[in-house]
């Protein structure tokens, strides 16, 4: 019973995480709402990719990538390039302004966290990353490439890690 009751506080305390995600949301600037700061975090993390592959990273139907790819492709942010592999499909890559968009992003991530973890000792935060990342292993992380799995492990070493949007 006590192993029970653990997991459903643990089941209370994923749910509550919405709060921080909103919170997180809210720090965007106007005019990178949050399907779009998705479609650059994963373009950075990733690198170059079709529509399909960006689609089972955000975990959405195509067209709904569809409408995130023209915002952003309406920015500037992305480009679509014809794909080495077969010419009838396209790629997307991030181009200079939506590396500068996403490292405006991270900016404003990272402060806020900076912000709303002051009280929070050095190692806390550390075993706060650990922690998260294992838990995300426990489920199988799509997600998690190999420059997520370096940035976890870095993150344990050190303080300069760049935190997605």
């Amino acid at each position: 019973m006590a192993e029970e009751a653990r997991y459903e506080e643990l089941a209370r305390q994923l749910s509550a995480i919405g709060v921080v995600k909103r919170e997180m949301s809210r720090t965007l600037p106007s005019d990178c709402p949050a399907g779009s700061a998705g479609v650059l975090t994963l373009l950075g993390r990733h690198g170059d990719m079709r529509m399909s592959r960006l689609a089972e990273l955000l975990a959405v139907d195509m067209s709904v990538t569809s409408r995130h790819v023209a915002h952003v492709a309406e920015r500037g942010w992305i480009e679509r390039l014809p794909d080495p592999a077969d010419k009838r499909s396209r790629t997307l890559s991030l181009t200079p302004a939506g590396w500068a968009q996403l490292d405006e992003l991270n900016a404003c991530t990272t402060q806020l966290l900076a912000d709303r973890l002051s009280d929070w000792t050095e190692d806390e935060v550390r075993q706060l990353i650990q922690l998260m990342a294992r838990l995300r292993e426990s489920f199988g992380d799509c997600r998690a490439g190999p420059r997520a799995h370096q940035t976890a492990s870095v993150a344990a070493d050190d303080d300069t890690t760049r935190t997605p949007a």
